[in-house]
Parts: structure tokens; C-alpha cells; sequence
């Protein structure tokens, strides 16, 4: 009996088909002058992604990093508040629907899913490819300025991943207004820099303000003990590289890290049951020593600090060599 085909591995495949036909290097040509336009520093309210080509080389090159980053920020979520399930989720800013495939993969069952986007192109990609997962079979795709004027309706779930850096401040603030508003949870992904750290404390400290409650993370809501301009909180999530990123960057390692930072937060759920966040969040990679384990630990007390388990700690110790950049700490079980 054959093993069941992983979200992950569905999405890679659908992905390697929409290159077939495209020369290899005119796809990473496209991927090459796309990159340059997302790092530009005006943002534009012009649709970066033109044409198929473009979306498809795009899509191709970056979807599964961004569907690995998502999963890892949903899948937090998702231990912070056990037993919710998102019955309906808008994706804004959407493009091709990575983060629609990451909530599929990280809870079962039906939902109502929108996926908002300004660029026509990345929409219809974005169909196509989800006809691979029957999950997605009733995905809504519309086109949608995203900025100030947006409008959403109520739902469970607002995911926004890699577009506040698209936006300028003022369409920035007011999108996530606009999400706290309408969702009962929200979920947002930025690039794992300084720049994409502060625009998450910025939507950090709006949900706050609006009600919500961090779930992850940041084990609180209280403000970040992170002092700006001297670090930054970020996290890693391993993506398998295709012969295209291997193109575009070079380099002959089959994977390489996704770099993100993250804010999930939620209002307290109507039933009463409790929001659960890390006790602790291991912060840094850890770094093992002979006979030892350094974890650079964000704690509740709202602190930094950097804890040794050794041998003498037994199973912890066992834990603590397995822990990766981004668990809880100490693990639930």
C-alpha cells in the first residue's frame, strides 16, 4: 500500500508541470527581475506579476518557501489553541494560494476559503494549480485592491504572508485593522529581516490593541523585550530546492532555509476554552556542546534568556538536543 502523498509533495509536483515548455533560462530570468521588484523600497500598487510566464516562474520558485513558512506559523497556532478549527479563512494578498494549501495541511475538514489578490494572472495560476488538492476544490479567487480600501467579511481565519512589505505604512496599518476586524484569528508572515521583524511588532501591537491575544510566538502579549535596531526575532523553515533555485542562486545543497517572522494571534475563544501559548520559545539555534545544550530562550516573564541543560537533567536533556530554532519550550510531552 502506497504512503499518502504529503500537501508538501502535491504542491511540488502540481509546481514542476506549470515550468514545463518554459526554457530554463527564461524562467530564471523572470524569477531574477521579479526578486529585484519585490526588494524594491516604493511600493506600488501596480501588479508586479504580469503575465503567466512571470506568475508561473514566480509561483514555481517561491510558493514552496512560503508554504513552509505559513505551515511552520499555522502549525504554532494550531498547538497554542488545540481544538479550534478555522471554518472559513480569507487569504489577503494571496497571489498563487500558499497559505490556502498550508491551512489545508494543518487542520483537516471543509471550510469556506477566499483568496484576495490584485493580479489577475496570479489568481487564475492559482486555480489551476489547486485543482491537484481536492481540499481546495472550493476556493474562491477574486481580484482585489489590497490597501486601505479593502473590505473583508466576517471569518474565522485572515492569513496576510509576504504582503505588508508590499504596502506603505498607511495601507499597512489599515489592513490589519481591517483583518482584526472581521477575523476571529489572524495570521501574518513577513520576510525574516529586521525590516520584515518590525513591520510583525508593528501588526503585533495592533491586534493587541484590538483585542487579540498572542497564541504565537511570542509566549505573552506584552511588548517584545527585543530592543529595536539591536536584534530581531525571526525563524527558519527547510524547503527542498528545485533545479530552478538552484539556477537562480547556485550552489548544489538540496535544501536551503526560509527565513520569516511571524505574529498569530486570536480574540479569547467564545466558549471559554483557554489560549495556550509556549511556555517558552527557543529563539536562536540551539547549540550543542559536548555533555550540554545552550537554548536562547523568549520567556513569559517577558525575557531573554540563555539556559544550559545538560546530562544531569536526564530526558530534558535528551529533548534539548532535538530541539530545534522555533520549538516551544519544554516540549508538551
Amino acid at each position: 500500500m502506497n504512503a499518502p502523498v504529503s500537501p508538501a509533495e502535491t504542491l511540488r509536483a502540481a509546481l514542476a508541470g506549470l515550468l514545463d515548455g518554459l526554457p530554463p533560462r527564461q524562467a530564471a530570468q523572470a524569477v531574477e527581475r521579479l526578486i529585484a521588484n519585490y526588494r524594491g523600497a516604493t511600493p506600488t500598487d501596480a501588479p508586479i506579476l504580469r503575465d503567466r510566464a512571470d506568475v508561473a516562474a514566480y509561483a514555481a520558485y517561491r510558493m514552496p518557501a512560503t508554504f513552509e513558512a505559513v505551515s511552520a506559523a499555522l502549525e504554532a497556532f494550531a498547538r497554542a489553541v488545540p481544538g479550534w478549527v478555522p471554518g472559513s479563512q480569507v487569504d489577503v494578498g494571496g497571489g498563487t494560494g500558499a497559505a490556502t494549501w498550508a491551512v489545508s495541511a494543518t487542520w483537516d475538514g471543509p471550510r469556506e476559503v477566499t483568496v484576495l489578490d490584485w493580479a489577475e494572472p496570479a489568481l487564475a495560476l492559482g486555480r489551476e494549480i489547486a485543482a491537484a488538492n481536492p481540499a481546495l476544490a472550493g476556493v474562491r479567487w477574486r481580484r482585489s485592491r489590497i490597501g486601505a480600501a479593502l473590505t473583508l467579511e466576517s471569518t474565522d481565519l485572515v492569513t496576510v504572508s509576504y504582503v505588508l512589505n508590499e504596502l506603505a505604512e498607511a495601507d499597512r496599518r489599515a489592513l490589519v485593522d481591517t483583518a482584526a476586524a472581521a477575523a476571529r484569528a489572524v495570521v501574518i508572515v513577513e520576510p525574516g529581516t529586521p525590516d520584515g521583524y518590525a513591520r510583525i511588532i508593528e501588526a503585533r501591537d495592533r491586534l493587541i490593541a484590538a483585542g487579540f491575544r498572542v497564541a504565537a510566538p511570542c509566549p505573552h502579549s506584552a511588548a517584545c523585550p527585543i530592543v529595536p535596531g539591536e536584534d530581531w526575532c525571526h525563524f527558519a523553515a527547510r524547503v527542498s530546492r528545485s533545479s530552478l533555485h538552484r539556477q537562480v542562486k547556485g550552489g548544489s545543497l538540496p535544501y536551503e532555509d526560509e527565513k520569516f517572522a511571524y505574529v498569530a494571534a486570536t480574540r479569547p475563544p467564545a466558549d471559554g476554552s483557554p489560549v495556550s501559548p509556549a511556555p517558552a520559545r527557543v529563539v536562536r539555534r540551539p547549540q550543542i556542546r559536548k555533555g550540554q545544550v545552550l537554548l536562547d530562550l523568549c520567556e513569559a516573564d517577558e525575557h531573554l534568556r540563555r539556559t544550559t541543560v545538560t546530562k544531569r537533567h536526564g530526558d530534558l536533556y535528551k529533548a534539548a538536543r532535538d530541539a530545534e530554532w522555533g520549538d516551544a519550550w519544554p516540549p508538551a510531552d
